[in-house]
């Protein structure tokens, strides 16, 4: 069962994410909460996406808080990011939400 406290939180960090960088070249994923397209680039419609980052919201909300690096994250296995336009480390440097 999702947790409704974090799903807010999960949305307004996604949505957060969208507002800075609207488009819909890399999946965000956190499950099992939500997802998202995001970022400029050519847009996904059908099957696996080319640029999808997944994480668990406990990452997701260090990453938005400034608590963690992106950097950081991807070496601990905290984050799965696949696809040349994947790195979104530059994304989260412009929100900041805390935890």
């Amino acid at each position: 069962m999702r947790d409704p406290v974090i799903m807010a939180k999960v949305k307004e960090i996604l949505a957060a994410l969208s507002e800075a960088e609207p488009g819909h070249a890399v999946e965000v994923r956190i499950p099992p909460y939500s997802a998202i397209q995001c970022g400029t680039g050519p847009k996904h419609t059908r099957g696996t996406p080319p640029n999808v980052v997944e994480m668990n919201a406990q990452t997701l909300a260090g990453l938005a808080a400034g608590e963690i690096s992106w950097a950081s994250a991807v070496s601990a296995g905290e984050i799965h990011a696949s696809g040349e336009r994947s790195d979104l480390s530059s994304l989260f440097e412009k929100i900041r939400i805390s935890s």
